[in-house]
């Protein structure tokens, strides 16, 4: 099955939040060729470790995927679009622990509504931080509250436009004199760019497996 087979699919019939967890539960998809987006800190850097919540929400079109718009007078990624999350706190026993928490903070979805299904990869990101995205099934109804200082707004995007390989855009921009790679996902004006859509890049891959 090829990744546009799987967005057909996705299309076509409602997959069960068993059948994602079956296949989180596989080994993990290493990175392609072309996938240098993705990078690995190196042995000894300085790492600090975080989690976000990628919920999933079953609509009768489609399976969607929450996201959120950050605030314009955020000091660190204005305006950019994520995943409700953030940095391991003492208190977490967990990282599945520290994405429940977060997006109760942030976006006000009470963790009795999720059902965690499994996690990605962790996710290297160049700043040192090391992500765990961890995949959250929500059934309608539930509420959200915004938190007004760190989110403008939140909205949904069909699974299917997010797993096609032709809706992932490879591009490049200059930071600190470098050249970097990522992976951007536009989507109905709303530029989904970066680590963001690099772990939807995961989650896709994943989904897939080559096998049905």
């Amino acid at each position: 099955m090829t990744a546009g087979d799987l967005a057909s699919t996705f299309r076509r019939m409602r997959w069960s939040r068993d059948d994602i967890s079956a296949r989180l539960a596989r080994p993990a998809v290493q990175p392609g060729a072309r996938d240098t987006h993705v990078l690995a800190l190196p042995a000894g850097a300085r790492v600090m470790l975080a989690a976000v919540l990628v919920p999933l929400i079953p609509r009768e079109d489609d399976i969607h995927v929450l996201l959120t718009q950050r605030t314009a007078h955020m000091k660190d990624h204005p305006s950019q679009i994520s995943f409700p999350g953030g940095r391991v706190e003492g208190g977490d026993q967990d990282r599945i622990e520290t994405a429940l928490r977060e997006a109760e903070e942030e976006i006000g979805l009470e963790r009795k509504h999720v059902m965690v299904l499994g996690s990605l990869p962790d996710y290297d990101m160049p700043s040192g931080f090391r992500i765990s995205p961890v995949i959250g099934w929500i059934e309608p109804p539930f509420t959200l509250k915004l938190d007004p200082v760190e989110v403008e707004s939140a909205f949904e995007v069909p699974l299917s436009f997010l797993v096609d390989p032709a809706n992932h855009q490879y591009r490049q921009y200059e930071f600190n004199g470098r050249e970097r790679d990522y992976l951007a996902m536009p989507y109905q004006g709303r530029y989904i760019w970066g680590a963001t859509a690099g772990m939807l890049q995961r989650l896709s891959q994943q989904l897939d497996m080559g096998t049905p």
